[in-house]
């Protein structure tokens, strides 16, 4: 199977550069031969820089750079010249990146804005030249600072896909023909298993020049928080959706028990995302008539706001986009 062009996990080594060391030159002119000290300072070593760009949807480009390392400070000079500041490095990442020290798990920061800037390594201080040292006890400091050292180490970048309102459902519930029909988006399309294996994103208009967007996340199956099927690979994407939109398909043997079970999935994965704004939809509804559907209402949750949808005869799909952007709105309200 060909490797899918969607990465959201990635480690790296990255190592910033060394504080350049201070001078200790003296002052030697032809009319002053003990001149004092005029040593200037070392220049900062590079910093390792994540930043926020917002045309990345994937960490692909970052899959085969696994050493990233900037550049040296260098040494300052005579006259109190400083040295050159090392050349940063810049890591582009799309929004929703997350980035932790690989050793100690510790959080150094998510990139959430596009242009935003995170240090993941600094660069070591450059040291002071002798100039700084200069005293009425000592007047020619024969030393100066060194450097500081860098830093380096290893770390994982991890990308929690953005979207107003994330899809939720097992393979098969529809989500990807839903996706197709109300924006733009071309996710892969068949019945049987596990079609998407990557989120795909979506704009989705509405009234006014309104828009939101939509993610299709990767079925879910029983059991998932576990790590069966695609399980924990995709759960966490999940977690940064303001809204959640549950697909069962019509068809199905039990909605209220199906819904119950991806309900589930979600609290033992994370309990906080039973606290997301929920909405369940009943796909492939075109499949029962007006009376079958009224038969069903009775099985259906009631502790959710429902809906009968068909992405092929467009059924309810203007009602739900009326339901998602209420929820959305109230959601920033």
């Amino acid at each position: 199977m060909a490797e899918s062009n969607f990465v959201d996990y990635v480690k790296i080594h990255c190592k910033s550069g060394n504080g350049g060391p201070g001078s200790a030159h003296m002052r030697r002119e032809k009319y002053i031969p003990k001149g004092g000290p005029d040593g200037g300072d070392g220049g900062r070593g590079g910093h390792i820089i994540a930043r926020g760009n917002a045309q990345y949807w994937t960490l692909l480009h970052l899959r085969y750079k696994k050493h990233i390392k900037a550049a040296h400070g260098e040494s300052g000079g005579k006259q109190q010249s400083s040295g050159a500041t090392g050349e940063d490095v810049y890591i582009d990442v799309p929004l929703g990146s997350m980035i932790r020290n690989a050793e100690t798990d510790e959080f150094i920061g998510e990139i959430l804005e596009d242009g935003q800037k995170i240090i993941i390594k600094k660069g070591g201080r450059g040291g002071q030249g002798n100039v700084h040292f200069k005293n009425a006890i000592n007047q020619t400091p024969t030393y100066a600072q060194p450097g500081e050292e860098l830093e380096e180490g290893w770390v994982i970048i991890e990308l929690k896909v953005l979207a107003d309102v994330g899809l939720v459902g097992f393979p098969s519930a529809g989500k990807s023909t839903l996706l197709s029909v109300v924006s733009a988006a071309k996710p892969e399309i068949a019945e049987y298993h596990f079609t998407t294996l990557t989120p795909n994103l979506g704009i989705v208009s509405y009234h006014d020049h309104k828009s939101f967007i939509m993610a299709d996340i990767p079925g879910i199956i029983e059991g998932a928080h576990e790590g069966k099927g695609l399980g924990l690979r995709f759960l966490r994407h999940i977690e940064r959706n303001s809204t959640l939109l549950f697909l069962v398909p019509i068809d199905s043997d039990n909605i209220d028990k199906e819904y119950r079970i991806l309900l589930n999935e979600l609290k033992e994965y994370n309990p906080e995302l039973l606290d997301k704004s929920r909405v369940l939809a009943i796909t492939k509804s075109d499949l029962f008539d007006d009376e079958m559907i009224e038969d069903l209402k009775a099985e259906i949750p009631k502790d959710v706001e429902t809906i009968f949808i068909s992405s092929i005869t467009r059924k309810g799909i203007n009602e739900l986009k009326d339901i998602l952007w209420r929820k959305l709105t109230e959601e920033t309200i």
